[in-house]
């Protein structure tokens, strides 16, 4: 890996977005954004959360790019223009992989730093524990590494959280938010996209029914109107079904991870959200030994929130990792 090089003080972070490529592999067309030189070696693959879009990595791929880096940003399956399979077991963990691997292969990449943020970084755990050699870092947002534990996924959060909770209510009532979040895709989105959101009681029922719901929205916006029409478009354009179904898919992930060793050994960075609700692992090296932990100050959307302090977390990390690299290769 070549070193990657730093910004400047003060660096201004673009919101500039490159225009997509339609890539068919592995049975669908994926919409790819890309920054940076193809094939000069030095790739970086960006996966995006729930519910969200390649346009949520827009202030990391410039910056990336900058630094030396062929940057991928997927639409993965289920989202934007990319294909939206209709049975739901095509959103298994093993296609979401599958995808990520043909998408290197198309590039004639042997592996790559793969970085996600949300559902994204569940994927790309999945991606370095089915298919360890196509990954040779990671680099994780929000969610930390999920031990799998001996009760499928659902029903461990089923006992703990009761019906209400949102991946168990996707799961055990099928078509009841899809058609809630469809009929309020842009209150819904700008409810959900907001920052220093002031902490609340528990409300009776779903989260994301009532966010799409909701007529007032807490906190302050994430981003300008023309940034969440993005997301607004695309999800009009979609639904809401085919993103949903990758919740619907969590038991069968646990058990397509059945015989899979559990240990990733690639270097990692977590980075946290001090506000963010999603907790963090706190045996996160027993399974990730190799891992480096930082936190921001912000909250779940953190590459928006804090766009300048996540690229200088990326930066400096992976500068850091080819330094130990070079040391390692010496006699």
């Amino acid at each position: 890996m070549t070193a990657p090089k730093q910004p400047g003080i003060g660096m201004t972070i673009s919101t500039a977005f490159p225009k997509p490529t339609l890539i068919s592999i592995n049975g669908v067309e994926l919409e790819v954004f890309q920054a940076g030189q193809e094939n000069a070696g030095n790739p970086i693959v960006l996966c995006h959360g729930w519910p969200e879009h390649a346009f949520s990595w827009r202030h990391q791929m410039s910056a990336l790019a900058t630094a030396g880096f062929h940057v991928i940003a997927p639409n993965q399956r289920g989202y934007g223009n990319s294909s939206c399979p209709t049975e739901v077991t095509a959103y298994d963990l093993e296609h979401l992989a599958g995808d990520l691997v043909a998408l290197l292969d198309h590039f004639g990449y042997d592996d790559a730093t793969f970085v996600g943020h949300d559902w994204g970084a569940m994927v790309v755990w999945g991606l370095t524990l089915l298919h360890p050699r196509r990954v040779n870092r990671v680099i994780n947002l929000a969610l930390p590494y999920q031990e799998r534990g001996d009760k499928p996924w659902i029903e461990f959060l089923e006992e703990l959280f009761g019906s209400d909770h949102y991946f168990v209510h996707f799961n055990r009532r099928p078509g009841v938010a899809d058609t809630v979040l469809n009929e309020n895709t842009s209150q819904f989105l700008r409810n959900l996209f907001r920052k220093n959101v002031p902490p609340a009681p528990p409300e009776p029922g779903m989260m994301m029914i009532n966010l799409a719901k909701a007529e007032t929205p807490r906190g302050e916006p994430l981003m300008n109107d023309d940034e969440l029409a993005v997301f607004i478009s695309a999800f009009e354009s979609t639904g809401f079904t085919s993103s949903i179904n990758w919740y619907r898919n969590l038991d069968r992930n646990w058990r397509l991870l059945a015989d899979v060793n559990p240990i990733i050994q690639q270097p990692t960075l977590m980075i946290h959200g001090d506000r963010d609700i999603i907790p963090q692992f706190e045996r996160l090296t027993e399974y990730v030994p190799n891992a480096d932990v930082i936190n921001l100050d912000c909250g779940h959307w953190i590459q928006q929130e804090q766009p300048g302090q996540t690229n200088q977390a990326i930066l400096n990390w992976l500068t850091q990792q080819h330094g130990n690299q070079a040391g390692e290769q010496k006699p």
